[in-house]
C-alpha cells in the first residue's frame, strides 16, 4: 500500500470522479473535513467513506455555535465546502489495510453563502480584493517549535527533548530522526521541503518548505503543525509551536518571507534601482512599516507571544528595515530575480495564517495605494542602541504586551478591512477575555516573590 501512497500536486483541482478513483484504488475508508476556528486550531469531523457523495455535494453540516468564533444557538447550522484541490492521504493515519484522507473546507452559511466568520472564506475576500489591483502575493513562513519529553502520564513537561544548538549534529541533536519523519511525511503530502535543522535553543527545530500563493501557504501551515504534532507524538514526544515556553532561551517565531507578483512577474525587482527593489517593494515595507503595530495581535495573538518579543533572544522588537541586517524588523534577503522578497521577521506561530496573512496583504496594499514611503533603511545593529539613539533614529518598538496591542488594534482600520467585522469583533472579545483572565490570575513568579516577603 505504501507504494500506492498518492502525492498530490498543490493547487491541482481534481474532478469529483478523479476523487472517487483515488479514494478506490487508496482503499480509504474514512475522510475528514478540516476547518480552523478563528484562533487558527484546527478542527475536522470525520465521515465514512459511503458519505463521499454528500461531501462532494457540500451536504454535511456543523453546528457553528459550537466553534469559537462562530455563530450564536439560534443560527447555528452551517456546510462545509471542501476544496478539491486540498485532497490529501493522512500519512500518520495509513494502516496496512486502509487509508484515511482528508479535505481543507470553507465553512458557508445554511443559504450556501461563504460564512463572514471562517477565516479562510475571509483570507479569500482578501486576495480577491488584492487581485482586483492585479496583485498576488506569495509568502514563505519560517515555523519553529520544540520538541518536549512527556512524563509518565504522556502530559506534556518542558524537559527538552535535547540540549544542542543551532545547526548541531547527531549525536547531539536527538531531534535527527524525528525531523526525517516529518519530512518524509510531508513529502507524501506534496510538500517541497527545502531545509531542516535544529534551531539556537535547545530543543527546538524548524523545518521550511517553499513558498506558495498565500491561500496554499495558509493550509500548508496548518498541515505542517498537524503533521509535527502527529509524528512527534508517535516518538513519544510533545510538539509545540507555543511561542517562549522555557524562559531565558530563544522563543519560536515564524518569518513570514513576502513577495508580490503581477501578470506573472515579481514587482519587487527593479534592477535599475538601488538595492535592486521597486517603488512597489518599498511602498510595501513602507505599508508594513506603518501598520505592523495595529497588527501585531493578529500575527502575534497570545499573552506569551510577548515574552518572545523582548530585546537580547533575537526576536525583533525595533521598527526598522534593512537589506541584510537581522536586527531590524523587516529584512530583504540577498537573492533577487524571481526571489526577491521581504522577510517580516515579528510572527510567531501561536497565529492564524489565514488571519496574519490577510492582515500583511491588507497592510502591503495600504502602502502600495496611498506610495507610503518607509524611513532609510538601519544598517548598525539595532539591539546595540541606546533608548536615545533610537529616539534619535525615530525607531519605534512593537507593543509589549498584548493588551497594548490590541489597543493599537482597535484604532486600525487596515486591521478591521483585514478580518472583516464578524472576525474582528469575535477576535477582539476572546482576546480581551484572554487577557483578562491572564490580569487576574495568581502566577508562580508571584508567589516567589511576595508570598514570604509580604
Amino acid at each position: 500500500m505504501t507504494e500506492a501512497f498518492y502525492r498530490p500536486n498543490h493547487g491541482e483541482q481534481l474532478t469529483d470522479e478523479q476523487i472517487k478513483k483515488l479514494v478506490k484504488e487508496n482503499n480509504v475508508k474514512f475522510i475528514r473535513l478540516q476547518f480552523v476556528d478563528i484562533n487558527g486550531q484546527p478542527k475536522n469531523m470525520a465521515l465514512p467513506v459511503n458519505q463521499i457523495d454528500k461531501i462532494l455535494n457540500n451536504e454535511i453540516m456543523l453546528d457553528g455555535s459550537s466553534i469559537k468564533g462562530f455563530r450564536n444557538i439560534e443560527t447555528s447550522d452551517m456546510y462545509f465546502f471542501p476544496d478539491k484541490s486540498t485532497f490529501c492521504l493522512l500519512p500518520w493515519r495509513s494502516r496496512e489495510d486502509y487509508h484515511v484522507a482528508r479535505f481543507i473546507c470553507d465553512i458557508h452559511n445554511a443559504d450556501g453563502t461563504p460564512f463572514e466568520g471562517c477565516p479562510r472564506c475571509n483570507l479569500k475576500r482578501v486576495i480577491k480584493e488584492a487581485a482586483e489591483l492585479g496583485y498576488s502575493m506569495n509568502i514563505g513562513p519560517e515555523a519553529e517549535f520544540f520538541l518536549f519529553k512527556k512524563d509518565a502520564n504522556g502530559a506534556a513537561t518542558i524537559e527538552t527533548h535535547d540540549l544542542a544548538g543551532y545547526y548541531d549534529i547527531g549525536p547531539d541533536d536527538l531531534g535527527e530522526n524525528v525531523r526525517a519523519e516529518i519530512v518524509k511525511v510531508l513529502q507524501k503530502m506534496g510538500f517541497e521541503i527545502e531545509a531542516s535543522h535544529h534551531e539556537v535553543a535547545r530543543g527546538q527545530h524548524e523545518i521550511d518548505f517553499k513558498y506558495a500563493d498565500t491561500l496554499v501557504t495558509a493550509d500548508n501551515v496548518i498541515t505542517f503543525k498537524v503533521a509535527v504534532k502527529a509524528v512527534a507524538a508517535a516518538h513519544g514526544l510533545h510538539a509545540t509551536f507555543m511561542p517562549k515556553p522555557i524562559f531565558g532561551i530563544n522563543g519560536s517565531g515564524m518569518h513570514i518571507n513576502v513577495s508580490l507578483f503581477k501578470d506573472g512577474k515579481n514587482v519587487f525587482l527593479d534592477e535599475k534601482r538601488p538595492l535592486q527593489l521597486s517603488k512597489t517593494a518599498l511602498y510595501t515595507i513602507g505599508g508594513l512599516l506603518k501598520n505592523i503595530k495595529q497588527i501585531t495581535a493578529i500575527t502575534n495573538p497570545t499573552v506569551n507571544s510577548f515574552k518572545r518579543l523582548v530585546p537580547g533572544y533575537e526576536a525583533p522588537v525595533y521598527l526598522a528595515w534593512s537589506a541584510a541586517n537581522r536586527s531590524a524588523l523587516l529584512r530583504v534577503p540577498a537573492k533577487r530575480g524571481n526571489a526577491t522578497r521581504v522577510e517580516l521577521r515579528s510572527p510567531d506561530p501561536s497565529c492564524n495564517p489565514y488571519l496574519a496573512f490577510a492582515a500583511i496583504l491588507q497592510s502591503a496594499i495600504d502602502g502600495i495605494k496611498n506610495k507610503i514611503e518607509p524611513p532609510i533603511p538601519a544598517d548598525k545593529n539595532i539591539y546595540q542602541l541606546s533608548e536615545k539613539e533610537r529616539k534619535k533614529h525615530k525607531i519605534d518598538s512593537l507593543p509589549g504586551s498584548l493588551n497594548e496591542a490590541l489597543k493599537y488594534m482597535e484604532r486600525s482600520p487596515v486591521a478591521k478591512d483585514a478580518l472583516g467585522s464578524h472576525i474582528y469583533s469575535e477576535f477582539m472579545m476572546a482576546k480581551k477575555i484572554e487577557w483578562d483572565s491572564f490580569r487576574i490570575n495568581v502566577t508562580p513568579w508571584e508567589l516567589d516573590k511576595y508570598l514570604e516577603r509580604y
